[in-house]
């Protein structure tokens, strides 16, 4: 993994950082947010590696994986981080980004096998982000 200081401050850095309310910073990698989630089995990136990531510059690893959407929401790693980050609140602004990505007209388009493999959770609040 090659680190760069201005992959930090990167404009998908500071976009995250933008929509998620986030100081991406503050996690100092303790991992209770992965220990405590009860999706982690079917991510492909723990909560703890997203956010490692995300400091590091590297959204686009994150966006291209399917944690984002596995991510139910239940806002346990936010409950557990005693840093504060408001991881939960990270990856609907990691799904968010994703879907304005790809959908310029503001539909979600996802092919039917994109959406069975996703929670209902997701799909809602995608769906929320996208109509609003």
């Amino acid at each position: 993994m090659e680190i760069f200081p201005e992959s930090l401050h990167s404009p998908p850095v500071q976009r995250l950082s933008e929509v998620s309310g986030a100081t991406l910073l503050r996690c100092y990698q303790c991992g209770r947010c992965s220990a405590g989630c009860p999706m982690a089995e079917h991510m492909d990136l723990l909560p703890h590696q997203v956010l490692r990531h995300a400091q590091m510059g590297h959204v686009r690893e994150v966006v291209a994986s399917r944690t984002p959407f596995v991510c139910a929401a239940c806002l346990a790693c936010s409950v557990r981080c005693p840093r504060g980050v408001p991881i939960a609140e990270v990856m609907e602004a990691l799904r968010t980004m994703v879907l304005r990505e790809r959908s310029s007209d503001r539909r979600l388009r996802l092919s039917a096998d994109e959406r069975a493999g996703l929670p209902a959770i997701a799909l809602i609040c995608a769906y929320r982000k996208v109509v609003e």
